[in-house]
């Protein structure tokens, strides 16, 4: 059976008992949305599971899932971890994950407090539709905080494959992200859009999808997340890197296609040799949480993240109170309304 199909049969069967399932794999790759290569799979590294707390009861212990080391959610949600832990009473344990849909299995079953994902993922899950793992299987106990940054769709080669364009990808070997992943979603949305139906998929986190493209296994990457990309700058530091365009007629069929894809940039400069801008798309970060969650705990955690965005210092350009409910795709927890309504 082919890589493809193997995929496909895997969230045909997925369903909500499978969507849960995820929240205990731990991942190996995931979304810059975050992403990045999931670490391992573990306790997220230094994130831990941030000492005793409070009175030492497990009820000040939060658990935060975030994504791979590779990409943003990882390095922002131990900056979060700091801020949480230096203005409340509760500790933080970040776990290094696959991302955004496994971080909904996560919630779902409860072994996630806080999460981040996508909003286009949180809009699929919590209506039972949109992908197969999620269809007619709504994660109804899904709820939002707060909306954070664009997630950047970040197509990745190297100059010596002559990919200049998506539309060379016909007949490549493409890492469309860690299986399961919203990366992996959004790049098969993208390529069905743009028409590109013969190439060979393969799954894999940032930092493996970097060593790929160093070895020759794969021809391009996608990764999504916010600029920049840890797992990309090292690539571009010791190869020759290209990122290829999403532009002109390309981009208005993907736009046209899902409508969570909006217009993005990634500067020139943002990564080493690549000195001119580079149209592409971008969907969003979000924090998620469960209904289940207290609205008291919901209420201070925001508080203390968005009363100290100036102890941030990763997408401190985007992240704000006045923009964390632009594109809030789902219903907002109860705790979230309070500070933000406040």
């Amino acid at each position: 059976m082919s890589p493809k199909h193997t995929r496909r049969r895997f969230i045909e069967l997925a369903g909500l008992t499978g969507v849960t399932a995820l929240a205990g794999c731990g991942g190996d790759g995931g979304d810059g949305e975050d992403g990045g290569d999931g670490g391992d799979g573990g306790d997220g590294g230094d994130g831990g599971d941030g000492g005793d707390g409070g009175d030492g009861g497990t009820e000040s212990r939060l658990t935060w899932d975030a994504g791979g080391t590779g990409g943003t959610y990882f390095p922002l949600s131990n900056e979060v971890k700091t801020i949480v832990e230096a203005n409340t009473d509760f500790t933080l344990n970040v776990r290094s994950t696959g991302a955004s849909v496994e971080n909904v299995g996560s919630l779902a079953s409860g072994s996630a407090d806080f999460a981040l994902i996508q909003n286009d993922i949180a809009f699929f899950a919590k209506n039972g539709t949109g992908i197969d793992a999620f269809q007619d299987n709504p994660i109804e106990s899904l709820r939002g905080v707060a909306t954070l940054y664009p997630e950047t769709i970040t197509l990745v080669t190297l100059a010596g494959t002559g990919i200049t364009s998506v539309d060379d990808l016909s007949g490549a070997t493409i890492n469309t992200g860690d299986l399961g992943s919203g990366t992996q979603v959004n790049a098969n949305q993208i390529l069905e859009a743009i028409g590109i139906t013969d190439y060979n998929e393969q799954n894999a986190g940032f930092s493996q999808a970097s060593e790929q493209l160093a070895n020759g296994d794969i021809d391009a990457a996608f990764v999504v997340g916010g600029w920049p990309v840890g797992a990309i700058e090292d690539l571009a530091n010791t190869q020759d890197l290209v990122i290829v365009p999403i532009e002109g007629d390309n981009r208005e069929a993907v736009k046209d296609a899902a409508s969570w894809f909006a217009d993005d940039t990634i500067p020139g400069g943002t990564y080493s040799g690549v000195e001119e801008d580079v149209e592409t798309v971008s969907v969003q970060a979000m924090i998620a949480t469960s209904s289940e969650v207290p609205e008291d705990t919901v209420e201070t955690v925001t508080a203390a993240i968005f009363d100290n965005l100036g102890d941030l210092s990763i997408k401190t350009d985007f992240i704000s109170v006045d923009s964390a409910q632009d594109g809030m795709s789902i219903e907002l927890h109860p705790g979230a309304a309070s500070y933000f309504d406040a």
